[in-house]
């Protein structure tokens, strides 16, 4: 058992605090806005309050101005010494670099996965830094998912530009077939029919359902998924299908779809 800070409370962080203590751990927790944490019994005042009070920090926010806010600063994480910061956000490199000479001992691990992966124990854990942090704080990461291993610290970053850059492309790919589709006027049947023959057949019967109802269950934002494209373009300025996948993702968000779920990228390129 280890006791844990967990610092961002949205959908990802407060199952992540809840998971943790479902398994054992002693948890506090701390969010910018208090009315998430009513839920918890041990709440700290901020975010140096909660280094305080646990062996390890996990940060779950949203990007990187939200993970410079809850780090730095006499309030900030660092401010409160703690022994290991486990940062488990979608980040550009650079947010991990300015992390390393505030905190000795940092854990870059994001995670691939959404809410019913992190309900579930299932996510994919990236974990890079020192191979004996690594080794210390498996048994803990391994509460929520499975740990892989990628390499020294900021490589846990990079891994998740990568996964993320797979996962965007394919919606992107994937919309733009239903909507040429739609426009030489195949039927939506024939349409997944064809698509169950290509590359992308797995992706197509996944999101089948949702293109058919109109219902994109919300897990995981538009908005957030914009801003990883735009980490991802950030990254790798000259990546041609990135920055087209991103165009996508801003004309909806600017359309006031940055609420929905991701998914309905689909939808928007079907309008």
């Amino acid at each position: 058992m280890s006791s844990v800070a967990v610092v961002g409370l949205g959908g990802m962080g407060s199952r992540i605090a809840r998971r943790l203590l479902d398994a054992g751990h002693e948890v506090v927790v701390w969010n910018r806005t208090p009315e998430k944490a009513k839920s918890f019994t041990a709440v700290a005042e901020t975010p140096a309050d909660a280094a305080c009070k646990a062996e390890a920090v996990i940060t779950m926010v949203a990007d990187p101005e939200a993970l410079r806010e809850v780090t730095e600063g006499p309030d900030g994480v660092a401010a409160g010494e703690p022994d290991t910061l486990i940062q488990m956000s979608t980040v550009s490199p650079g947010a991990i670099r300015r992390l390393e000479p505030l905190f000795p001992s940092l854990l870059d691990a994001p995670v691939l996965g959404s809410l019913s992966e992190v309900e579930d124990g299932t996510l994919k854990v990236f974990a890079s830094g020192p191979e004996d942090l690594i080794e210390r704080w498996t048994p803990l990461l391994s509460d929520l998912g499975t740990v892989i291993r990628v390499g020294r610290t900021g490589a846990g970053t990079a891994a998740k530009l990568v996964a993320n850059s797979t996962l965007l492309g394919v919606l992107g790919v994937l919309g733009e077939a239903l909507r040429i589709a739609n426009k030489l006027g195949l039927s939506q049947e024939a349409t997944f029919d064809v698509l169950a023959q290509t590359p992308i057949s797995a992706q197509a019967e996944r999101r089948r359902p949702a293109v058919e109802s109109g219902e994109f269950p919300r897990r995981f934002a538009l908005s957030l998924a914009l801003k990883d494209a735009e980490l991802i373009q950030e990254a790798s300025p000259d990546l041609k299908v990135a920055a087209a996948v991103r165009e996508w993702f801003a004309e909806a968000t600017d359309a006031s779809w940055g609420d929905r779920d991701y998914s309905a990228i689909l939808a928007w390129l079907l309008r």
